[in-house]
């Protein structure tokens, strides 16, 4: 017999359990592998931590992701710090995931990993997407700390190198909780402005988790999709950040940038002086070109009375060229006159009509002649035409006359008549006149015609006999 004292219902015997699993079992760490993972729209995370001999199953709540910066996908082995548990709805046994770290590589460089892949494959980091930086600077933007030393490294540096620029610092606090936030807030400022030629987004150096702020993937997008040239210049030269990458250039120090997007002032003195010199070049030979020329023009200013003297001298000239001019131009048209008055006499109706005459007189001789000639052709092709035309009517009469014996020939041996003489005959009905070819197209007293070669023979049918 059993003790009704010992007899438990399903929920109060799974919540034995898992008093009993909680209370015995303590927190663990565990290293294994993700398989099976799931992220539903609550922002838990499920999964199974399985090695080569088991497996177990596993939640991670959302609240416990906030330390978390890699992305876990299935098939990486991580280290886990877990509660184990009972889940009392199904009876499965689980653990509840306090921490997770990759193994082998640390949680913050596998999400810079993953994420600068990311940003990638996305084309976040294609050259083509990078802005150039302007050649002439007014103002320069500064995102960074106002109380670091990084802002005084700038404003140092630009005072030395180019202090023709305005700076203007865009405040933000650039490490701890929230710093992408707040670092991103102050791009768009300075963007939205339009105040600023070039902007510089800087911090000093430190670990990976101090520029951690700078490695967020909302930040990038900011930094990719700010119309402002943007500079990076986040930590020493060995620190590299997502930021790096997706800005328009970027710089191993802030002290670095500042001179990447200015100009050396020496330089430009040094570029000054040349240019004031070449210019200085050029002005003394434009002059000297002017001088030349005005005295070229000097020169060729004359007094009255030798512009007077060379006045009448052209005039003489021009007076002769006129005088011979005009000979020549009546000369030319005597000639003209004269040959147009023997063309005129040449085509006088006088001369026209003796011309006329002649031309008449021998026209009308060659015409006869030339009329007896074509109807004495003519006779003598119609003579020939006449003996060709009574040659070949000959000859065609005959052609048809052999023709017609043969064709007479092939008929006769092919007429019904010479079949018939030879013994055979045709009998046909008398009305229809159809060739009776069969004994069953014939009736008793129908009367038939029978041919022979030499006449019909017409009789009436009295008996019909079939083979």
């Amino acid at each position: 017999m059993f003790n009704l004292d010992e007899i438990y219902t399903v929920s109060d015997f799974l919540s034995l359990c898992n008093k009993t699993v909680e209370n015995n079992i303590p927190t663990s760490w565990l290293q294994g592998e993700i398989s099976n993972l799931a992220r539903p729209a609550s922002g838990h995370w499920y999964f199974s931590l399985k090695d080569s001999r088991g497996q177990v199953r596993c939640a991670l709540f959302r609240l416990n992701q906030r330390n978390i910066k890699f992305n876990p996908e299935n098939g990486l082995e991580v280290l886990v710090r877990a509660a184990p548990t009972l889940y009392e709805a199904r009876g499965d046994f689980q653990l509840i995931i306090q921490h997770v770290e990759p193994v082998g590589v640390g949680n913050l460089n596998l999400a810079f990993e993953q994420l600068k892949n990311k940003l990638s494959e996305e084309g976040l980091f294609d050259s083509t997407h990078k802005k150039p930086l302007p050649a002439i600077v007014k103002t320069i933007g500064v995102i960074s700390s106002s109380t670091g030393a990084v802002i005084q490294d700038i404003i140092r540096v630009l005072n030395k190198r180019y202090p023709f620029a305005h700076i203007l610092l865009f405040d933000s606090v650039v490490q701890g909780q929230g710093a992408f936030e707040k670092i991103g807030q102050a791009i768009i400022a300075a963007d939205n402005s339009q105040r600023c030629d070039v902007l510089i987004v800087a911090r000093g150096g430190g670990s990976l988790e101090d520029l951690w702020a700078f490695n967020e993937e909302s930040l990038a997008r900011i930094i990719y999709y700010t119309k402002t040239p943007i500079v990076s210049a986040i930590g020493h030269e060995t620190d590299t950040t997502i930021a790096d990458f997706v800005s328009d250039a970027s710089a191993p120090t802030p002290s670095a940038a500042a001179m990447l997007v200015t100009p050396d002032r020496l330089e430009l003195r040094s570029s000054l002086t040349k240019l004031s010199l070449l210019l200085h070049q050029q002005a003394v030979q434009n002059q000297q070109r002017k001088q030349t020329a005005l005295d070229q023009l000097k020169l060729r200013i004359n007094t009255p009375d030798r512009q007077l003297n060379h006045l009448s001298q052209q005039l003489d000239y021009l007076s002769h060229r006129l005088n011979n001019t005009v000979t020549s131009l009546i000369e030319t048209q005597a000639f003209k006159l004269s040959t147009l008055f023997s063309n005129l006499k040449q085509h006088s109706p006088k001369e026209q009509i003796k011309h006329s005459i002649a031309i008449s007189q021998l026209s009308a001789n060659r015409l006869d002649r030339q009329i007896f000639q074509t109807i004495s052709n003519y006779k003598q092709t119609l003579v020939q035409l006449n003996v060709r035309l009574r040659n070949a009517s000959l000859q065609l009469i005959e052609q048809q006359k052999h023709q017609l014996a043969s064709h007479a020939h092939a008929l006769g041996h092919l007429s019904p008549l010479s079949t018939l003489s030879r013994g055979y005959s045709i009998t046909t009905t008398e009305i229809e006149n159809q060739v009776l070819t069969s004994v069953t197209n014939t009736q008793s007293d129908q009367i038939i015609k029978t041919r022979l070669s030499d006449g019909v023979i017409i009789s009436k049918v009295e008996k019909i006999e079939k083979n």
